[in-house]
């Protein structure tokens, strides 16, 4: 009996670009065009790309925000906690709840919880502990980080069709188009 091996499932087409600019011109259009799920890769951060790929407000500065609020208010909670219930001390006769001496370790642990914010949001938010990606099929997707720019629609987008999204792609006039597997 032979064994039929089964044809990769397809994750999406991906067009190479040898500009900024052509890149930016491709998001524009594959926005315009009512794609959804697509994304660009590039060796450098491109002014704008965000924007033409209509990606909304970023989730990270809230989160931030959020944490820092969190930590601070965690941090003077335990302070007040420790001075006026737990272990109350009346050094040099100052108050038990004496909040200017807070200050210090209040905003100490705004900054600590913040920094976990941002460095925990950032990974999340972006799946930056993602060890696999199928676009590291594609053999010129290695250009990536040194002189070309990608632009991937991806197969899960609700307007996907293989012929159509190659006829549309060659309309931007790519270097090449490379089927991505998944």
């Amino acid at each position: 009996m032979a064994h039929v091996e089964a044809a990769p499932k397809l994750y999406g087409l991906m067009a190479e670009f040898e500009t900024p600019e052509q890149l930016l011109e491709a998001a524009r259009r594959t926005r315009d065009a009512g794609y959804k799920k697509f994304d660009c890769y590039t060796p450098f951060p491109i002014h704008g790309l965000t924007a033409a790929m209509g990606i909304k407000e970023a989730k990270v500065p809230w989160t931030v925000f959020i944490m820092g609020l969190l930590g601070a208010i965690g941090a003077f909670s335990l302070q007040v906690w420790t001075s006026t219930v737990d272990y109350p001390l009346n050094i040099g006769g100052r108050d038990l709840l004496s909040w200017p001496y807070f200050v210090p370790v209040t905003f100490e642990g705004m900054v600590l919880a913040a920094a976990f914010g941002a460095f925990f949001g950032t990974h999340i938010y972006n799946r930056m502990l993602t060890y696999y990606h199928p676009v590291f099929n594609v053999p010129q997707f290695a250009r990536a980080s040194t002189d070309r720019f990608f632009v991937c629609i991806e197969s899960k987008d609700p307007k996907f069709n293989r012929d159509e999204v190659y006829r549309f792609l060659q309309s931007l006039n790519p270097i090449s188009i490379s089927e991505v597997p998944e």
